[in-house]
């Protein structure tokens, strides 16, 4: 019946394609002493996922090539993909039918060998524990698609035999699992629209058994973060606005929570972002999306001031702990979406890319990039934002 649009079809994925910068490379994030970043090459459908070890001038080490792994299907998405923690590892997850039901694999980067260990029906996102053998990953519900059983799998195991460590019961939930920044814990998530719970586990004792960290109550969210000897709480329980809570990491459920960050009634704390020596908060204003850094080792904070009177700003892709640089997006009215590093000790940033005008990208510092992040960190503190 559309066959008769068919010149037009051509023409406006012409037009559109044209504007497509097809030759293009993402801005580098370090984690866990590499150098992450996305290519595309012209002509070519799919991102090529590479790292660098030592920087920008080391040698390229190209992890997985979705191109080639996309030959001979009609559909191909490689959605996530996570390192293990000894960097020799990575697991990533494939959708060939279009459904976001996930397959795993793993793939050995320094032979090269695809695992015959596939798992099928996930919902894509897996956590490597911290002896680089054991997996936990998520399972949906096949009718519902519901995200509701966490699983466990050892490297070498059947999979037929895989573990199932949680299930969520309650149909108005969502389960996940992810890993804390500072990489020490496992945490599974169950969320509501209004009431959210997790459970924790150390991540060098992965045949440990999960903890509640604090039970689901009625219209109570918060969500949590691990840094040093104390979790850290954001939670609108009592604070309309949220506010940012401590607690030891023995003692964790609400009547052992300390006030850190207060609520306001003129400020909604939105997410936090931890490093070793910062904390970043994420705060909103008067309509305007505000970033405030606190230093850990002297408690000074400041704010950083983007010079504009009507913008966007948050937190990109900080997966590294022990840093001083944060990265961060902005945009508004007047410059195009933006990538910066921030030296939160300097207090100096750096351009590292700018998407131009039609679509088009121009690069600072760097050569064309654009964010990516890999990672399991899918929690309501620090979204995953890809470009």
């Amino acid at each position: 019946m559309l066959a008769s649009t068919a010149g037009l079809r051509e023409k406006l994925f012409d037009e559109m394609k044209a504007r497509i910068k097809e030759e293009d490379e993402s801005v580098p994030y370090f984690e866990n002493g590499y150098y992450y970043y996305t290519r595309f090459e012209k002509g070519r459908e799919y991102p090529i996922y590479c790292r660098k070890k030592e920087g920008e001038k080391s040698a390229e080490e190209v992890m997985l090539n979705v191109n080639e792994l996309a030959a001979g299907h009609e559909f191909y998405q490689l959605a996530h993909f996570e390192v293990s923690p000894d960097n020799k590892l990575v697991l990533f997850a494939v959708d060939t039918v279009s459904r976001r039901r996930y397959t795993l694999y793993i793939k050995n980067l320094e032979t090269g060998e695809i695992y015959k260990d596939a798992i099928p029906d996930t919902d894509g996102d897996g956590v490597w524990a911290a002896d680089n053998k054991t997996i936990f990953f998520t399972r949906k519900n096949p009718t519902t698609l519901r995200a509701e059983k966490i699983f466990k799998y050892r490297l070498g195991e059947d999979p037929k035999n895989i573990r199932q460590v949680y299930f969520e019961k309650d149909e108005t939930f969502d389960a996940g699992v992810y890993k804390t920044k500072s990489r020490k814990y496992i945490v599974i998530s169950s969320s509501s629209t209004l009431s959210d719970e997790y459970r924790i586990l150390d991540a060098s004792q992965p045949d440990g058994e999960f903890k509640v960290f604090h039970p689901r109550e009625k219209d109570m969210l918060y969500d949590i973060d691990h840094k040093d000897d104390k979790f850290y709480v954001r939670t609108n329980w009592q604070a309309k606005n949220f506010r940012l809570m401590e607690c030891p990491l023995d003692k964790t459920t609400r009547d052992n929570w300390k006030e850190v960050q207060p609520n306001r009634d003129d400020v909604l704390l939105e997410g936090i972002e931890l490093f070793k020596d910062f904390m970043v908060l994420s705060e909103r204003k008067y309509g305007l999306t505000q970033v405030r850094v606190i230093n850990s080792k002297n408690n000074q904070e400041y704010y950083l001031d983007f010079g504009e009177a009507a913008y966007v700003a948050y937190p990109s892709v900080n997966p590294e702990f022990n840093t001083n640089v944060l990265r961060y997006s902005y945009a508004s009215m007047t410059t195009p979406n933006s990538t910066y590093d921030y030296n939160m000790d300097t207090k100096t940033k750096e351009l590292k890319k700018r998407r131009g005008s039609a679509g088009r990208l121009q690069a600072r510092g760097l050569r064309d990039r654009t964010d990516i992040c890999h990672g399991a960190r899918q929690r309501k503190s620090a979204c995953i934002h890809r470009v």
